[in-house]
């Protein structure tokens, strides 16, 4: 590994905002002497490096300053205080196609975009077979940009900024938009960057990739950079970033009766943790009803997000508006496509629930080792039970709440066998 790629000291970036325009103006002319504004600060004081050859991650939640310091590294902003060094020759990915023409075809634009990166007619040409294979949209390389869906866009421009031949390629969320064959395609060419030195910077609010291909993650937080280490390590002070969003306390032991009694009694709900689907299917004829659920990850704390391979718990508080004998409590974990992945209910697991009287509420808790791949899911929880030999469904919510798996290692399919393989001489 070589020196410095992108050095960064103590970088600000403030905006001005006015609550008129004729408040901007005399500020502008200088026609006021006081301040008629108030400071957003995008980014604060913020360091960092990066050394050739590393891949490193960016991640923060929404507002945290991961667009802006990229912006301001590919010299698309200008910082409003600091110093800023970058060696090498960048290649962006930021806001998919900035720089293409909509009017234009797509070779039209790969020469377009080649050109304002500094290359020669004979330099593009030289490159346009690897972008034309690597982006694979056929003959819809000869047809205006504006006809293309967003998933030949993304492959184009792709292409077209990994095969220029750049030092530092920026990404940043480009990858989203494009099928998962695709993804895989641009995960294989970054390991190909890796070994031939290059500098990759990736933002992304794909925890599973970051925590799988990344060397180093900077975490961001409201402009300050909270944190910087290994991907392991800052995906974990991430996941306290988002529980603790709404609930500045710490809570040492979910599980315990007493830390749920507590939190409960403080007026703050489980669910207050999570982001609720707001098209979530709900029905039921709501003898007992689901009041509250949450999902609680392996260090005691609530958090969708559940690494691979832990041990997980999923509750869920159910209020009993009628008397209720024997009612099943089910679970059930989906895919994003709408595919039943797994799921159970205390009737499958011969657990006895007895008669609830009205008024009264259960916990119930899932308790799980999560070995599903990484990627997102969807978990739904619903109470049913017999009248005689009749079916009623008390309450169901269907998708309610979505969990993401963190993974350093997929497999086939669905889940994960935990195969242990050897291979010996015959």
């Amino acid at each position: 590994m070589g020196g410095e790629a992108i050095k960064l000291e103590h970088i600000t970036k403030v905006y001005k905002l006015y609550n008129r325009n004729r408040d901007r103006l005399k500020d502008s002319l200088g026609l006021t002497r006081k301040k008629c504004y108030t400071e957003h600060y995008a980014l604060r004081d913020v360091s960092m490096e990066v050394q050739e050859g590393e891949m490193v991650g960016i991640i923060g939640v929404n507002g945290s300053g991961k667009s802006t310091i990229l912006k301001i590294i590919t010299g698309v902003l200008s910082p409003s205080g600091g110093t800023m060094q970058i060696n090498g020759r960048i290649s962006a990915l930021l806001e998919l196609g900035a720089g293409f023409n909509m009017e234009y075809t797509g070779l039209e634009n790969v020469y377009l975009n080649g050109t304002m990166m500094g290359f020669s007619e004979e330099e593009i040409e030289a490159r346009l077979p690897e972008i034309l294979e690597f982006a694979d949209i056929g003959e819809f390389i000869h047809q205006p940009v504006k006809t293309y869906s967003s998933g030949m866009f993304v492959r184009l421009a792709f292409a077209v900024a990994i095969n220029i031949d750049p030092e530092i390629l920026i990404v940043d969320e480009a990858l989203a938009v494009g099928d998962v064959f695709f993804q895989a395609k641009c995960y294989h060419k970054f390991e190909e960057f890796k070994k031939m030195g290059k500098t990759i910077l990736f933002v992304s609010h794909d925890l599973t990739s970051i925590a799988k291909y990344c060397d180093r993650v900077i975490l961001l937080n409201k402009g300050v950079k909270l944190a910087e280490g290994s991907p392991k390590d800052m995906v974990n002070m991430y996941k306290k970033l988002l529980v603790h969003q709404l609930d500045e306390e710490t809570l040492e032991d979910v599980s315990g009766k007493s830390a749920i009694g507590e939190h409960t009694e403080s007026g703050k709900a489980w669910k207050d943790h999570f982001e609720v689907n707001p098209t979530i299917l709900d029905y039921g004829e709501k003898q007992a009803e689901i009041v509250d659920f949450a999902i609680v990850d392996q260090y005691g704390q609530f958090s969708s997000i559940i690494e691979k391979g832990s041990v997980c718990q999923v509750k869920a508080k159910v209020h009993f508006h009628s008397r209720v004998a024997n009612p099943i409590f089910t679970i059930t974990i989906r895919n994003k496509q709408g595919t039943d992945i797994t799921g159970t209910n205390t009737m499958f697991e011969r657990v006895e629930t007895g008669t609830v009287e009205a008024g009264e509420e259960r916990v119930v808790t899932y308790r799980q080792r999560i070995d599903l791949q990484g990627g997102d899911y969807l978990i739904s929880l619903g109470c049913t039970g017999y009248v005689g030999d009749e079916f009623k469904v008390y309450h169901r919510l269907y998708d309610l709440v979505g969990m993401t798996v963190l993974s350093d290692k997929d497999t086939v399919g669905f889940y994960d066998m935990n195969s242990k393989i050897t291979v010996e001489k015959a």
